[in-house]
């Protein structure tokens, strides 16, 4: 039985539509064709429209005629039609009685929790709860709250669990962990919300909504904030989409959704379904267009309107979106969410089952799942996301944004980090309040690379499935798990990380043991403008910066932003040269009409200097006149700004035992390189690379192989001779008469997968995706070294120091 046979066979039931006009395959066929080569993972972040959905929204657009909805004409009246057919719509797929709640549109979810916070009547006498696992738009409630001198608290929910994984409904299952009671000023009606968590998964029983505002005392034990009349609200952005609340059976005061979670379009589109009694409470200080029935302008008097919706809505609402969310719901409606649930849930139980059996070759367990969730099919379970980490066979911590990078290259769309969830993420990766406070001083922020500090995770990996996710996007994910991270590290990584812990080798008088050579220089590239393209020449001086004049340029966006190849292709084609004699950068790009030259004691700079930091480092740098800036703006399709680096302070060292690490950098100056002052690469190397390349491509039977040219990774400087991967060992080499140190490998990224056809840049998976599968040591996909001069040998640099192709290389690999 192959492992679909299996899936099947026991989800069978609950997977794929059995009962719906359309069968999985058939809607990912017919509606999703653009998912071809993508496996979407990320529906808890943005779930994916229909490209039947869009058609029929387009249709609907292009010939109907929408007017305001604050008028009085035809137009106008059809769409307040639609308008008010859309409330209705939302409200019955809360099964809320249009007689006890209400529908305001707003821009989003977070704008619902805005408006709930601003007009909520906050007092001293106020308290709001809300549970550990909270979005970021929700914790930000709490500010609105202190200001005014109420209590805010958070609170753990452990709910007991029948067998069959359903949350039992009785007041003694249910135990409410109360953490520390925050107040501003001083310290009812009180607030509390309940969520679905989106770092977990793990959904909150709705007989919570009951319990609380019936039964507080009870729950909360005796704490003197247990009594007064409490309200509920439901953050249903993410939960919405397959198990809305039944509000008839759980009458929350709020509940706030976004629509683009539900069916991927339209964007910048939510709602708060609010009841009417709840509505009354909230007092509003500002009124708009559409919120008055009536005011005047040079005396103080205004006239409300009296509809709930109407008070709320401020200025014309997004009426076009709105138009469209009935495509939406008519998806459901055709699928039902009983059947989305089911099919999702199905999913996500095969992927944990499949994560949690996954183990490294001593036995060690692979991955750590976050969220106790039954794994017997229930739909009483933790939604559709998984949520997790993955360990190496020794223990430590594989990173969250290590296991992002790579699933890119395989086609695989995920979403890592902490999910704006900051309470979840330090709860189920056990980090305390000095953790936290101790990795925002060490500059960990979210969104960045610092997904391992002090031997713990800052973040995890989540999968999140969506009602058009299939049995091949788990399988092609577990897949990828399994060849990326349980395979056993390559001889390349063993070599490299014993070498890194091994003895350190003195660079004093290393010049007299080096041997004899194999190797001659092949090539010496310069690139005078950060991320543009360089020139190549048989021979080139050298400064204290490195190759002269290399990476002494870069181009700034106006806001401040530096211009690379990552964001901006363009720059791939912008040509580079220097005429040393003449003493001029020539720029060429075929987006300019024009060559551009530049002097290079230059007479257009603007007067005065300015200072930027970029990668810790300082930089004073000159500015260039406006006609060299449009120059630059023309060619990159963007308006910006050409800077040279005057001085930089920025200061490297080596570690205690002055032992060879990974990309890291020693005591010397740079212009605006990334790491070093050079980078080498090794023709032998490179055509090791492309022999694999020529397998796998034989292997998949995908076509002609690509051929990647050693100019692909941007170098310095290109060697010929000696074996493979040979570059790995050097410590230390002498090319020609000037001496080098190794500061270990350059850590490659998604640049050198840009590649120049016919005039135009395009990108590709490789050759990142095969470097990965046996260059990758701890997180980084090396190919290359990383050179400085060393500061300690007695041939100190001079200014007539030059380097030229056909120079010997002569390597130390103690």
């Amino acid at each position: 039985m192959d492992g679909q046979e299996e899936f099947l066979k026991e989800f069978g039931d609950f997977y794929g539509y059995p009962n719906a006009p359309k069968s999985i395959d058939e809607i990912r066929s017919t509606e999703f064709k653009r998912l071809e080569d993508t496996v979407y993972l990320d529906h808890a972040g943005a779930t994916l429209y229909s490209e039947l959905q869009m058609e029929a929204i387009f249709k609907d657009l292009t010939t109907t005629v929408y007017g305001n909805p604050h008028s009085q004409s035809d137009s106008s009246s059809a769409t307040s039609d639609i308008v008010r057919e859309a409330r209705r719509q939302v409200l019955d797929y809360c099964n809320a009685s249009q007689k006890d709640y209400k529908c305001i549109f707003t821009s989003g979810a977070t704008a619902a929790l805005k408006l709930i916070g601003e007009n909520f009547p906050w007092s001293c006498k106020s308290t709001f709860m809300y549970t550990m696992e909270n979005h970021n738009s929700v914790l930000g409630l709490r500010e609105y709250a202190l200001n005014q001198g109420a209590a805010a608290f958070a609170v753990d929910i452990n709910e007991a669990v029948d067998q069959d994984g359903a949350s039992r409904s009785s007041l003694t299952s249910c135990k409410v962990l109360q953490h520390p009671v925050q107040i501003r000023n001083e310290a009812k009606i009180l607030e509390g919300e309940l969520t679905e968590c989106n770092f977990s998964g793990m959904r909150f029983s709705l007989d919570l909504v009951n319990n609380v505002k019936q039964n507080a005392e009870k729950i909360l034990e005796g704490s003197p904030y247990s009594k007064g009349h409490w309200m509920v609200l439901i953050d249903a952005a993410k939960g919405f989409a397959t198990q809305p609340p039944d509000l008839s059976l759980y009458p929350a005061d709020f509940v706030v959704i976004s629509f683009y979670k539900l069916f991927g379009y339209p964007t910048g589109l939510g709602a708060l379904i609010i009841r009417n009694g709840a509505a009354k409470l909230l007092k509003k200080t500002y009124f708009s267009g559409g919120t008055v029935a009536a005011s005047i302008a040079d005396i103080d008097f205004v006239r409300r309107r009296e509809g709930v919706e109407e008070q709320f809505e401020d200025g014309t609402i997004s009426f076009l979106n709105i138009a469209s969310i009935r495509h939406g719901f008519k998806i459901f409606n055709t699928l039902t969410t009983s059947a989305m649930c089911w099919h999702t849930m199905s999913l996500t139980k095969f992927l944990k089952r499949k994560l949690l059996a996954l183990r490294h070759e001593n036995g060690e367990s692979v991955c750590t799942l976050y969220g106790n969730c039954p794994l017997k099919v229930s739909r009483h379970d933790c939604g559709s996301i998984v949520s997790f980490n993955l360990k190496r066979p020794d223990g430590s911590w594989f990173g969250h944004r290590e296991v992002e990078k790579l699933a890119s290259l395989y086609g695989i769309q995920l979403r890592t980090g902490c999910f704006c969830n900051p309470g979840a993420c330090a709860k189920y990766l056990g980090l305390s309040h000095s953790d936290l406070l101790s990795n925002l001083e060490a500059g960990h922020v979210c969104w960045d690379d610092n997904d391992v500090i002090n031997g713990k995770p800052t973040g995890a990996v989540r999968v999140s499935f969506g009602y058009m996710s299939t049995y091949e996007d788990a399988k092609k994910f577990i897949d990828f798990i399994r060849s990326s991270f349980i395979s056993m590290p390559s001889e390349f990584e063993k070599r490299y990380l014993l070498r890194s812990k091994s003895i350190p080798c003195p660079t004093e008088g290393f010049e007299d043991r080096l041997p004899s050579s194999a190797c001659h220089l092949k090539s010496i590239t310069i690139y005078p403008i950060k991320s543009c393209a360089g020139f190549s020449l048989n021979s080139w001086p050298l400064s204290n910066t490195g190759l002269q004049y290399d990476r002494e340029w870069l181009l700034k966006s106006l806001t401040g932003e530096i211009l690379t190849q990552k964001k901006v292709p363009e720059m791939f084609l912008i040509k580079t040269f220097i005429n040393l004699n003449q003493q001029i950068l020539s720029v060429e790009s075929p987006y300019c009409k024009s060559k551009l030259q530049i002097k290079l004691d230059s007479d257009s700079y603007l007067p005065g200097k300015e200072e930027f930091y970029l990668q810790n480092q300082r930089y004073e740098v000159q500015c260039y006149e406006n006609e060299i800036n449009q120059w630059f703006s023309d060619a990159v399709g963007q308006p910006c700004t050409l800077v040279r680096c005057c001085q930089s302070e920025y200061c490297f060292s080596l570690n205690k035992n002055r032992s060879m690490g990974m990309c890291r950098d020693v005591n010397s100056k740079v212009n605006f390189a990334n790491e070093a002052q050079f980078l080498l690469i090794s023709e032998e190397s490179v055509s090791d690379l492309n022999n694999r390349l020529c397998s796998k491509t034989q292997k998949l039977s995908c076509g002609a192989p690509p051929n990647v040219n050693p100019m692909r990774f941007r170098p310095n400087l290109v060697i010929s001779g000696g074996e493979p991967y040979a570059e790995d060992g050097w410590r230390n080499l002498r090319i020609g008469n000037t001496y080098f140190s190794s500061l270990g490998g350059c850590n490659r990224c998604q640049m050198i997968n840009f590649y120049q056809q016919t005039g135009q840049v395009k990108k590709t998976n490789e050759p990142l995706a095969t470097l990965a599968s046996y260059r990758r040591v701890k997180g980084k996909i090396l190919f290359g070294i990383l050179l400085r001069y060393d500061p300690g040998n007695k041939a100190r640099l001079d200014t007539n120091s030059w380097l030229k192709v056909g120079d010997e290389v002569h390597s130390n690999s103690e």
